[in-house]
């Protein structure tokens, strides 16, 4: 039998503040890249707490997400090694506290920054995928979602035990 698909589930963050929306430059494989404050969800928590999670490690910022942006699905081929990865990207709305200058950021990160519509067009080349302006533009487009949209049962925490 062969093995099931499954997509890599990813989290993202679209943070404006004053026309600019906040950005990490990330080191990847492929040098290094911009993308929103993102990651992949980890086992036992809910969406809505990875990208808590993601922020904060991210940016050294607190984020209160407002809504739920979009969801999206896409696919990725690494160029250097062929690995192939689909992924199902949850991203919300919110806004960040300052940063926390007693948190260092996550290891990769190479730093923060603000970026206006232009400057993020402009850079479509060094976007970790194509998925960051999308997510974006849906955000300047009005594209709010409940965060209830999003559910995560009881039993991501305590699993159910079938007899």
């Amino acid at each position: 039998m062969s093995e099931r698909w499954k997509p890599s589930v990813t989290v993202a963050a679209v943070i404006e503040r004053d026309g600019r929306f906040l950005l990490v430059e990330e080191d990847t494989a492929e040098g290094l890249k911009l993308n929103n404050p993102a990651g992949h969800l980890e086992p036992g928590e809910s969406p809505e707490e990875g990208v808590l999670r993601e922020v904060l490690e991210e940016t050294a910022c607190h984020f209160t997400t407002s809504c739920v942006v979009g969801v999206y699905l896409s696919r990725f081929q690494r160029p250097a090694t062929g690995e192939d990865v689909t992924y199902l990207r949850i991203a919300y709305g919110g806004s960040v506290s300052e940063p926390d200058p007693a948190l260092a950021l996550d290891e990769g990160i190479v730093r923060t920054l603000w970026m206006t519509l232009p400057e993020l067009r402009a850079s479509r080349e060094r976007h970790r995928s194509g998925l960051v302006l999308t997510c974006i533009e849906d955000y300047l487009a009005g594209k709010r979602y409940p965060l209830s949209l999003v559910v995560a049962d009881p039993t991501l925490y305590t699993p159910e035990i079938k007899r």
